[in-house]
């Protein structure tokens, strides 16, 4: 009775050792795991911040992800569904959900930047 609750202490142990170790090689290699992400081609579609302080037409259309002479129907489409994704109803922030309305308004403009 006594070994059995002792090897269950044990394997605790074990798998808190295990868990601690992950997040210390984690912690190290965040630089890595950040390069290792920015490669998926999913995050590479998206613009990554630093914003001007007047949005181009290019900016626009790297923070929608869609080319700067798109269509209209194709322009509302790349902003409706970022705009889901970064809604601040839905825990995004009210700052990159006023710089995706910005984005489509600067693309709705007929004209240069």
């Amino acid at each position: 009775l006594i070994s059995q609750s002792g090897g269950g202490i044990i394997a605790a142990g074990i798998l808190i050792a295990g868990a601690a170790f992950g997040a210390r090689s984690i912690l190290r290699n965040q630089a890595l795991i950040k390069k290792g992400l920015e490669k998926i081609p999913v995050f590479e579609k998206y613009h990554r911040g630093g914003f001007d302080d007047k949005m181009s037409k290019r900016e626009a259309a790297l923070i929608l992800g869609i080319q700067p002479s798109v269509k209209a129907a194709k322009l509302k489409e790349a902003h409706k569904k970022i705009m889901i994704a970064n809604h601040p109803d839905r825990g995004g922030s009210p700052y990159i959900a006023a710089k995706i309305n910005e984005a489509k308004q600067v693309l709705e403009k007929p004209g240069g930047d």
